[in-house]
């Protein structure tokens, strides 16, 4: 779906309009956002989800991981981007340690998103442990974005960020978390970093939209973190990240001509000063 005719199509996206994506094999787009005018900026720009990702501890926070971003973090950053948004569909996501400790403290901090932030739905992590969650959050209303594959949160269990699912008993476990995921009552499900063939696998097992990042072209849509697609950061990226611009060296490059024409007196010029 182009960005004309997802304008033309809704005022506001559902989960209900991200199901019929999918059942009309429709490739969708989803990027994260972290603060209200980058994310008015990707709502224009026709993209239908946004993720508000727990990535702003690294993105924005300078945290080396994702683990010490709490819920305040999240639900402030969330509440942000909400205010910045007319049409897409927000997503929080849940943090570690929001709901990992008993599904009374994930029913809370869910409901946080939707009540505290405006959130339309929450994104959480892993696969047996978190069904009954949500499944009670499906049930109180909460529409659930799930995750398999890498899960950044796990990342101490899973011994670094590396590819999941490469071997024939990790693939059919996944295959199965996903399964059940689905029955608990995920309205979708993101694949992170899994081999492409196992990515379409997944995919064609469900009924509802598989999202990738690095799981291969055969999945419902396609996430990428924003300061990655647009080559803010400047470090190693991933394999499956492309860059659609290079907007890390511009700002470096109007910083720098900024301080060489304060320091030479050139601004500001006569256009920029009131008489």
């Amino acid at each position: 779906m182009t960005a004309a005719t997802y304008k033309e199509a809704t005022v506001s996206v559902t989960v209900r309009d991200i199901q019929a994506f999918r059942e009309r094999g429709e490739r969708f787009a989803m990027l994260t956002a972290y603060d209200a005018l980058s994310a008015k900026l990707l709502d224009e720009a026709g993209i239908p989800l946004i993720l508000v990702g727990d990535t702003l501890g690294a993105v924005m926070l300078g945290y080396d991981s994702t683990l010490p971003v709490t819920m305040d973090d999240m639900v402030h950053h969330t509440a942000a981007v909400r205010r910045g948004v007319t049409n897409a569909l927000v997503i929080g996501d849940m943090p570690f340690m929001s709901y990992q400790a008993s599904v009374e403290d994930g029913i809370r901090n869910a409901g946080r998103f939707l009540k505290e932030a405006g959130a339309h739905a929450v994104k959480l992590e892993g696969g047996g442990r978190v069904l009954e969650l949500v499944g009670r959050l499906t049930d109180s209303g909460i529409p659930v974005m799930a995750h398999l594959g890498l899960t950044p949160q796990s990342i101490n269990q899973l011994g670094g960020y590396k590819v999941q699912g490469r071997n024939d008993e990790s693939a059919y476990r996944m295959l199965e978390d996903a399964k059940a995921l689905e029955a608990a009552g995920a309205f979708a499900l993101v694949l992170e970093a899994v081999p492409a063939e196992l990515g379409k696998k997944i995919t064609d097992s469900l009924h509802i939209p598989t999202i990738g990042i690095g799981a291969g072209p055969g999945t419902s849509g396609q996430v990428l973190v924003f300061h990655d697609f647009l080559g803010i950061n400047q470090g190693k990226v991933a394999k499956f990240v492309k860059r659609y611009a290079d907007l890390g060296d511009e700002i470096k490059a109007a910083a720098a001509a900024f301080a060489r024409e304060v320091a030479e007196g050139t601004y500001p010029g006569p256009e920029h000063t009131y008489e």
